[in-house]
């Protein structure tokens, strides 16, 4: 147990140096982008950052306003108002749209709910998976709620947080529920 929780704050740093590295790299590319004078027109980049902003209401009443990708939406949006605002247009339709491809990312990958079960863990990144049996998934985490969908061998899964030994999953259609841990491996 303690040899996996060390793995899993080395993998936590190692996340954290990558987006560190994604932000200065993010950072490069605005202040590159005011230097070229962009052929994206005031117009685009206003448009791009209405864009983002819808995505990011939608996003906000998909997972709560304290989810980790509304806070990274809302701060690509913010910087983006402010490359507009300094009249640098390339650089605020470049964040405005990284801000609506983060929020659209969400969407595809499915929302955990803005209120969560009791004992319920997020995990900061989802996670791929995929069941090692023909099995069901459940409305809640247990074996006394109803059966959302069936899986079969080898389906792919994404895991978004864990209860106990019931991990909550979304399949790439959408569809969304519960299921036990001892059916699914990572890939």
């Amino acid at each position: 147990m303690a040899r996996l929780e060390l793995h899993t704050v080395e993998r936590d740093a190692q996340i954290a140096e990558l987006q560190t590295r994604l932000d200065d790299t993010r950072d490069e590319v605005v202040r590159t982008m005011a230097k070229l004078q962009s052929l994206s027109s005031r117009a685009e980049a206003a448009s791009s950052i209405a864009e983002a902003e819808v995505a990011l209401g939608t996003l906000k009443g998909r997972v709560g306003a304290q989810h980790p990708d509304v806070l990274e939406v809302s701060r690509l949006v913010q910087q983006g108002s402010a490359e507009f605002n300094k009249s640098n247009f390339g650089g605020a339709f470049y964040l405005a749209s990284q801000a609506k491809a983060r929020a659209a990312a969400r969407g595809r990958l499915g929302a955990t709910p803005a209120a969560p079960r009791a004992n319920e863990v997020t995990f900061a990144v989802p996670i791929r998976l995929k069941t090692v049996t023909r099995g069901n998934v459940r409305e809640g985490p247990g074996t006394n709620t109803g059966i959302a969908f069936a899986i079969d061998n080898g389906a792919a899964l994404t895991a978004l947080s864990m209860t106990d030994d019931w991990i909550r999953v979304t399949d790439d259609t959408g569809r969304s529920g519960w299921v036990f841990r001892t059916l699914v491996v990572k890939p």
